[in-house]
């Protein structure tokens, strides 16, 4: 995410980390780099001038030349301008109707639909909300069994009328049927053109001007840069949208619609997709996307996944075994399972303090714990609950079942013993042991 913009905003602001003394000059140099990397991530180059114009200012306003650690304070003040350039702080979604209705508006192709099941699931697991998805684009042949697959994906009901071809009817019928069958929340994905047109304008400012919803949502593929957000300001001045959606985030973006766009539109971004699966989802934090552009990593998000997956009663569970000495593959299978529903690893690495800098050359794949669940796989209930049986002959038979090496299936006996003896001091507060251990692994 943003690995280019990083990359160049971190050897911008090197300069001034490296100086023994920082001059006027130096600074200026500084951010006229700054800004021809913001331009080169295909942010307008009036945003980029006011933006490297506003930390100059401050920066010379606040006695940074003369403060104790002048870099530091430097990459400070670019991280918190960048933080309101994109909006300062989260915005959550309006719920307040009974349905709340959530009109979802946006071009083809910019992930519309995957959005609208993505944002049910969502909204589902919070527990006390009850989505339907209803199919307004009765255009695209194929868009109505798209949704209909998405919904069966978030097991989330789907309203559709496939020989309606008045979209403003099957929205007013799919509310009625929300509020006949418990319903709270109803998301409406309309029709998207391949470009903006006045038919397209039309039809969704209807739809707009009929239902009322409580939430308008634009969604947009950042990876179109300037593009985005250009076909953001024509929606706004039609619909006057609540909200953004940057969806492909994880793909090859150069970040500059993320940064300019709430600028343009004076909208916030309200989510963000990260992937193709459906929890791929994300609220927008301003302050957390700036720290990841500075490579600064985004640890209080990585937490947030790692609750959202995390089991009180099975932590419990774990937690005896390891006392015990009983932890074995079954559970250390169970606890990679809870990592991959976190999402995928380079994004989770991203979010890592100074990893997303160490690995941007090194191709994460999200099927790496694969080699490793079809060697545990290969076992019998016996070995993964007691490792310590497995001999040279069974690690043979486990290497042949799993398609693997004999070595790999020694690395992960070895690695699996490292971790059983980290977790084991962790549980006797034996910090400092641990960290020595720590440095002698991989």
């Amino acid at each position: 995410m943003f690995d280019n913009l990083s990359e160049k905003l971190d050897s911008a602001l090197h300069v001034l980390k490296g100086h023994g003394q920082i001059t006027e000059v130096n600074v200026a140099e500084t951010l006229k780099e700054v800004r021809r990397a913001l331009v080169d991530a295909d942010v307008n180059y009036k945003i980029a001038k006011d933006f490297t114009n506003v930390v100059k200012k401050k920066a010379l306003g606040q006695d940074v030349l003369k403060a104790l650690k002048p870099g530091q304070m430097m990459v400070k003040l670019v991280k918190d301008e960048l933080t309101d350039l994109m909006g300062g702080e989260a915005e959550g979604i309006n719920l307040s109707g009974d349905p709340s209705v959530i009109l979802m508006s946006g071009l083809q192709g910019s992930g519309k639909t995957t959005f609208s099941g993505k944002l049910a699931k969502y909204l589902k697991n919070k527990k006390t909300k009850k989505p339907l998805l209803v199919a307004c684009d009765v255009y695209r042949p194929a868009a109505i069994d798209q949704l209909h697959v998405v919904g069966e994906q978030v097991d989330v009901e789907v309203f559709s009328d496939k020989g309606n071809q008045d979209p403003v009817a099957i929205s007013k019928a799919a509310i009625a049927h929300a509020k006949a069958n418990g319903h709270n929340v109803v998301i409406i994905d309309t029709a998207g053109r391949l470009a903006v047109d006045e038919v397209m304008m039309t039809e969704i400012s209807n739809i707009h001007n009929e239902i009322k919803p409580h939430e308008t949502l634009f969604v947009v593929d950042s990876m179109t840069g300037q593009d985005a957000v250009n076909t953001a300001k024509t929606f706004n001045e039609r619909l006057n949208f609540d909200g953004v959606i940057l969806t492909k985030l994880d793909g090859d973006t150069r970040g500059g619609a993320a940064i300019s766009i709430k600028s343009v539109v004076n909208k916030p971004i309200k989510f963000i997709g990260t992937g193709e699966k459906m929890d791929a989802l994300d609220v927008f934090y301003p302050g957390r996307m700036a720290d990841r552009i500075l490579g600064m990593g985004d640890v209080i998000s990585l937490v947030e996944r790692a609750q959202e997956q995390y089991d009180e009663e099975e932590a419990r569970k774990i937690q005896k075994k390891i006392a015990k000495n009983k932890f074995g593959f079954d559970d250390f299978l169970k606890q990679l399972q809870q990592i991959k529903k976190m999402g995928s690893m380079k994004d989770l690495m991203g979010m890592i303090p100074g990893a997303g800098k160490m690995l941007k050359d090194v191709d994460i794949d999200d099927d790496a714990f694969k080699g490793i669940e079809a060697i545990i796989h290969s076992m019998t209930p016996e070995e993964r609950s007691n490792p310590k049986i497995i001999n040279s002959s069974r690690k043979k038979r486990i290497s042949k079942g799993s398609g693997t090496s004999v070595q790999e299936v020694n690395q992960l006996l070895k690695q699996f013993n490292q971790m059983g003896k980290m977790m084991k001091m962790m549980q006797g507060g034996g910090g400092q042991k641990m960290m020595q251990m720590m440095k002698g692994m991989k």
